[in-house]
């Protein structure tokens, strides 16, 4: 799945003056704070209109979309199970909850359960725990025996404060061995080498098939008892074997309420998990991707990539959703126009898509997030990820409406505009346009971006390595930017002016080039894909237009900002960067994408850095949101048959962590 991050919740999502209200109106969205972190809760607006089968088809979605958390903790980091469970006990049995020591405990626990382990979501950084050795110490000999230890007390010790242990949990520096210097769990005991081998024999022997594999999908490789390299798959019966059978018991109930059609789906994933077989995979994506009609929508299973450096593995998630009928009118317009977006792509024509299909795009409704895409998640999703399945059979794309909502309403006067946006008429056309042009550079990206264009023959799209999602993300937000610069736009009816285009470029180069900076510890260098495709955007821009001065830096008052100047022909550029991209992709062109990546995505301006970290602070705006999940309740009558769905909106993080902790947590604390 490819997936476009709230990334404006500093931009067009946040630009709104700031106001006794509208600080109250944060506050009802808002309901925790700590570190760098904002927690919100959404809405589900809609929900109770649904039919009763929809209803109970969402509870049984949600509990299978919940029964998998423990999956992506233990792919993060094989110890993640084992430090929360001992954690979460000292907490719950704690009998002095102030002070700072415990303060900081907390805020620790929280971190981790916003990042679903013990390294930072954004940047792959440990977190460095703010209480003492000596303190936890005590609460380990206190707390922990026998009975409840998860692991080694010394060697929890050492992970939790030793700052060179398992330092990063996805390390892609040039130079490295990337597998041995990320601490993620999707490898054990071998090299960058031996994976880039052992994978590439795979895609070899399969070289010529027109429905390729995406092989290492659902698996960990590692060496067997005898040292042999091996892949522990995870199926039924195989590793992580507890979790998913709890997915596929509820999956089982969900398909006794479905329609005919997404019975089929969810009996082909449910095959899926039942084999491991990654054609069965394909076959329940090819299905899943046809279904456009049903009013209800789901996604569960290993799908996103981003974890692996290599980007062969993918991370468990899990979206519960139905239609937004009314704003599903912008997305089918471009669907039914998305040919002729492919036909005047400023691409070479010989990757261009001759017959574009099955593009099915939507705008959705929440109602659960789970696994990689809980507490923070996407705003905008594209599946499913295999080439030849979106060439072949289509893609269908999501934009997700009640949660750009909630940031919106949670970034209400919160003061970023006028701080960061120099011009008046920049701010003017982000208050009138902010949102729109949000809502549609996300529709563009998802439905169109990433379902256009083509490899040429021979290619099987994994030549990029470790580039390859931050290329493609890259891709995918040109193809946006680009055309929602269009007069297309206007005639098609998608917007009134190309203000709105104008709109998301300022917001767009602000973010890529400065803001986005905030999320960045001092000292380090930009590690995730979605902030490296910004700033490789944002900073190839402004190098290609600096003769004419398109992008601008400007000092007023001590203070830098960006400024466009020439919004026409930074859309040239933007097209001119598209058809680069999509050539290298085309071709697996690596060394071409690395030296693209490398020279503008990576490395940071520390000056700059340091100036918008301290104004940031200033405003208190934490970088970075994520959410609580509502509850759902089945109502029975007297004989036990279901006769509603409650929908119940909690407002306690804490809780609801703790309370997913012991219902919905079925691995053991190793695997």
């Amino acid at each position: 799945m490819k997936k476009i991050f709230g990334m404006f919740v500093f931009g067009a999502l946040a630009l709104t003056a700031c106001g006794e209200a509208e600080k109250q109106q944060e506050a009802s969205w808002v309901v925790d704070r700590f570190d760098d972190i904002k927690v919100l809760r959404y809405e589900v607006p809609g929900f109770e209109e649904l039919t009763l089968e929809e209803k109970e088809l969402i509870y049984y979605l949600s509990e299978a979309a919940k029964c998998g958390r423990d999956i992506l903790w233990d792919q993060n980091f094989k110890y993640n199970l084992a430090i929360r469970r001992t954690l979460e006990t000292i907490y719950t049995a704690s009998e002095v909850r102030e002070g700072d020591e415990f303060v900081a405990f907390e805020k620790y626990l929280k971190k981790l359960w916003f990042a679903n382990g013990i390294h930072h979501h954004y940047s792959n950084d440990k977190f460095k725990a703010e209480f003492s050795e000596a303190w936890f110490r005590e609460q380990l000999a206190q707390y922990i025996n026998d009975e409840n230890r998860q692991m080694d007390d010394e060697l929890l010790c050492q992970i939790i404060f030793d700052p060179t242990l398992y330092a990063s949990r996805l390390n892609r520096s040039e130079g490295v061995d990337v597998i041995k210097a990320s601490a993620g769990n999707y490898y054990e005991g071998v090299s960058q080498a031996e994976v880039e081998a052992f994978y590439g024999a795979m895609a070899a022997a399969d070289a010529g098939n027109p429905e390729p594999i995406s092989y290492g999908l659902n698996s960990k490789l590692m060496r067997d008892a005898e040292g042999n390299i091996v892949e522990k798959v995870w199926k039924v019966g195989g590793m992580y074997t507890e979790a998913i059978e709890q997915i596929v018991f509820w999956l089982e109930k969900a398909a006794t309420v479905a329609n005919p059609t997404q019975k089929e789906i969810i009996d082909a994933l449910v095959k899926y998990y039942r084999s491991g077989d990654l054609k069965d995979f394909d076959a329940y994506n090819v299905l899943w991707v046809k279904d456009s009609a049903s009013n209800v929508d789901f996604v569960n299973g290993f799908i996103e990539n981003y974890g692996d450096p290599l980007g062969h593995k993918s991370s468990w998630e899990a979206v519960v959703n139905f239609r937004d009928e009314e704003a599903c009118h912008r997305t089918e317009i471009m669907a039914a126009n998305a040919q002729w977006f492919e036909d005047n792509a400023p691409i070479n024509p010989a990757y261009r898509k001759e017959e574009v299909k099955g593009v099915s795009a939507k705008v959705i409704t929440v109602a659960m997030l789970g696994g990689d895409c809980f507490p923070s998640t996407a705003i905008g999703i594209n599946l499913p990820n295999a080439d030849w399945i979106r060439k072949e059979h289509g893609s269908k794309s999501v934009t997700i409406d009640n949660i750009t909502y909630s940031y919106d309403k949670a970034a209400q006067g919160n003061g970023f505009m006028e701080e960061f946006v120099l011009r008046e008429a920049d701010r003017e056309r982000l208050k009138k346009y902010g949102k729109l042009s949000d809502d549609l550079h996300t529709d563009l990206h998802e439905c169109l971006g990433h379902g256009s264009g083509q490899l040429a023959e021979g290619v099987s799209g994994n030549e990029l390595r470790t580039y390859s999602s931050t290329l493609e993300e890259a891709r995918a937000d040109l193809f946006a930017l680009y055309y929602l610069g269009d007069q297309k736009m206007v005639e098609i009816g998608l917007i009134p002016t190309l203000d709105v285009a104008w709109a998301q470029y300022a917001d767009y180069i602000m973010n890529g080039i400065m803001t986005q900076l905030s999320r960045i510890e001092p000292g380090k260098t930009v590690e995730e894909d979605h902030m490296r495709n910004r700033k490789l955007i944002a900073e190839w821009c402004y190098e290609k237009g600096k003769e004419e001065n398109v992008i601008e830096w400007v000092t007023e008052n001590g203070k830098k900002y960006v400024v466009i100047n020439d919004f026409e022909r930074l859309r040239e550029l933007f097209g001119e960067l598209l058809c680069e991209v999509q050539r290298i992709k085309s071709e697996g062109d690596y060394e071409a994408g690395k030296a693209l990546v490398e020279a503008y995505a990576v490395q940071v301006d520390p000056e700059l850095h340091a100036e918008v970290i301290a104004r940031n602070e200033a405003l208190k705006i934490e970088p970075y949101s994520g959410f609580v999940n509502p509850d759902y309740e089945l109502v029975t009558d007297a004989e036990g048959n279901v006769t509603d769905v409650k929908i119940l909106y909690p407002t306690n993080f804490v809780e609801q962590h703790l309370e997913y902790g012991k219902e919905y947590s079925f691995l053991p604390s190793m695997n």
